[in-house]
């Protein structure tokens, strides 16, 4: 299954490969280029698709976690200050993606929408630490019952050149729905309340929906 907001993308590239792959054999006689060229023109379609596909990770909610937002490698766990919304220091988890991750993103957990913003900006590469305050980003903070208010980041990389954000302030949203989307490679950081157990490690592969990033112990 795609994501939505891959569909004019999606049909573009299947129309042009269609025209593309049945008009070569009329512009190319050597067979070797020609089948060279078809091979390209359909890879090039494979990546398209891969790109925007939409995996169903069925959830079943809970308030005590915090699950990944998006797919991709933790590269950041840390300590920060977070000069934005908070404006006080705050445990920071941060996931990388390439262009060939799953960009779809989650709710990380549940409750209401207090903050929305988009900011535009830079296109640093997504590992650069400067990409969370310069870069083309949206904040989202979503007021938890169990680890209170939660922020979490989507930030536009060198590739990435438009950030999708469904979160509105005042919606009630549901840990593990549709989020948004992060166009051709990016980062996610998610800041937690300082002194939460952290579930994952540096370097490890997270997966959207079923990585569980924090947990708060019961009581």
């Amino acid at each position: 299954m795609f994501h939505k907001e891959g569909a004019k993308i999606i049909l573009i590239a299947t129309f042009s490969f269609t025209v593309l792959l049945l008009g070569s054999p009329y512009v190319i006689a050597n067979p070797w280029i020609l089948k060279s060229v078809q091979l390209v023109l359909l890879f090039l379609l494979i990546m398209v698709l891969q790109f925007f596909r939409n995996p169903k990770r069925p959830l079943e909610v809970n308030d005590y976690q915090i699950v990944a937002p998006v797919d991709g490698k933790v590269v950041v766990i840390e300590e920060v200050y977070e000069a934005e919304y908070f404006k006080d220091k705050r445990l920071q988890v941060s996931i990388f993606m390439s262009p060939i991750n799953v960009h779809v993103t989650r709710y990380c957990t549940s409750g209401k929408v207090k903050y929305s913003k988009y900011h535009p900006g830079k296109y640093l590469v997504a590992w650069d630490p400067k990409s969370s305050t310069e870069n083309e980003r949206t904040s989202v903070v979503i007021e938890n019952r169990i680890f209170g208010e939660i922020l979490y980041r989507q930030i536009a990389g060198a590739l990435a050149k438009r950030i999708v954000n469904y979160a509105e302030e005042g919606m009630t949203v549901r840990q593990g729905a549709d989020a948004g989307f992060i166009k051709f490679g990016s980062r996610v950081d998610i800041y937690l309340p300082l002194g939460t157990e952290v579930n994952v490690k540096l370097g490890q592969k997270a997966v959207g929906n079923q990585t569980i990033i924090a947990v708060k112990n019961h009581g």
